[in-house]
């Protein structure tokens, strides 16, 4: 059966990205000084103005300011009324709220009498995160958020790289694919917009696009005569980042996550320390979806998780693999809460979390880089053997 899919993603320099990019900048500060950290810092962005705000509970010394200016001039804005040399920064960052702080410190099982070290840590909040993989492409990601990726990754390249010097930071691409069944067929359309300064004509840029981002991307057995490529559709983009659209932490849930190709729990993540669920189960539950593909228990998985804030333990586990499992989502929910410890304390040590390497996550998807602790295939050997 015939169906299409399309996923988006934004660059590093598109207003929300930004404040994503400063907000984890901030969290890696203060982690590399304090791995116990508590961090909940959140930037709002606009015209010239940034607002960096949220609860930090530490000992470590960060200059949030210096921090933000910075990241600002490495994504490139070095101009306009947002220059990282001419934004005005407004810091208004405090403590964690007590209440909040006595449900992480100490779970309600700790409280009921647990002596298990992994009981320690309740969750800090309440709700449901998402874990997904798939068998589509090599990262074991959905193919129209990695083709997403890729094209807003490389519009970024070839900006700082001098070959299209024309270009400015902010950007946006998506990928529609066509499908037989869940088998990806073909590029159906493609769509990139992106900031630029009046030195260029819309005819050359265009052409400069297609041939330097699009075709250096997507394989060419996946473009034919039918594929439509849209840039720029509005004609015109020279007013971007904060000075054209505000920017808020948070915000591109789906772009950080599957592009839409499974459930969200609506919980972002830059900005916030592994205490928090949002963020580190999220990772785990990948962690867990990529490995259960890896191992070939199915092809296709979502995997949901649900915390009480303040318990350690999961309230709820619960499985979809599409109808592609070797084993009944029952039986693979089973072998999962076996093999695996979904408790805070069992998630931040098993992914080694308590350390600065947020920054790399701003930006072009959490999941799907080799690099991260989250995308290592090493529990493979582990489930294979409830084949």
């Amino acid at each position: 059966m015939k169906k299409f899919f399309t996923s988006e993603s934004v660059t590093e320099g598109h207003p929300d990205k930004l404040c994503d990019a400063i907000s984890d900048a901030c969290v890696d500060a203060i982690l590399a000084q304090d791995p116990a950290a508590r961090c909940a810092v959140e930037c709002c962005a606009a015209y010239d103005g940034l607002l960096i705000m949220g609860e930090v509970t530490s000992d470590a010394c960060a200059d949030y300011e210096k921090i933000a200016r910075k990241t600002i001039k490495n994504i490139g804005y070095t101009f306009g009324s947002f220059a990282y040399d001419r934004v005005n920064i407004t810091v208004a960052v405090h403590g964690q709220s007590p209440d909040i702080a006595r449900g992480v410190d100490s779970s309600l099982e700790r409280r009921e009498g647990a002596n298990d070290m992994r009981d320690l840590l309740g969750a800090g909040d309440q709700g449901m995160m998402f874990g997904y993989a798939c068998s589509e492409t090599e990262e074991l990601m959905p193919l129209p958020l990695t083709l997403a990726h890729k094209l807003a990754l490389r519009l970024t390249e070839v900006r700082k790289s001098g070959l299209l010097p024309y270009l400015r930071p902010d950007g946006k691409t998506q990928v529609t694919i066509e499908y037989d069944g869940d088998i990806p067929k073909r590029v159906d359309a493609v769509v990139v917009s992106t900031q630029h300064d009046e030195s260029v004509s819309q005819e050359v840029l265009r052409e400069d696009i297609i041939e330097n981002v699009i075709k250096f991307i997507i394989p060419s057995n996946l473009l034919d005569g039918n594929t439509r490529i849209l840039v720029n559709p509005t004609g015109r983009f020279l007013i971007g980042g904060p000075e054209g659209d505000s920017g808020l932490t948070g915000r591109k849930i789906i772009v950080d996550t599957y592009g839409g190709a499974c459930a969200h729990g609506g919980g972002a993540f830059s900005g916030k320390d592994p205490t928090k669920v949002d963020r580190s189960a999220a990772y785990m539950a990948r962690y867990i979806c990529k490995n259960t593909v890896a191992a070939g228990l199915c092809e296709k998985i979502e995997l949901q998780v649900a915390y009480a804030i303040g318990v350690s333990r999961p309230v709820s586990v619960f499985v979809n693999t599409f109808g592609t499992g070797a084993l009944s989502d029952g039986e693979i929910a089973d072998v999962i809460v076996k093999e695996f410890d979904m408790r805070p304390y069992a998630i931040i040590e098993t992914l080694k979390l308590r350390q600065p390497i947020y920054s790399q996550t701003a930006a072009y998807g959490h999941f799907g880089k080799a690099q991260l602790p989250w995308e290592q295939c090493d529990r493979v050997d582990d489930l294979k053997k409830y084949l």
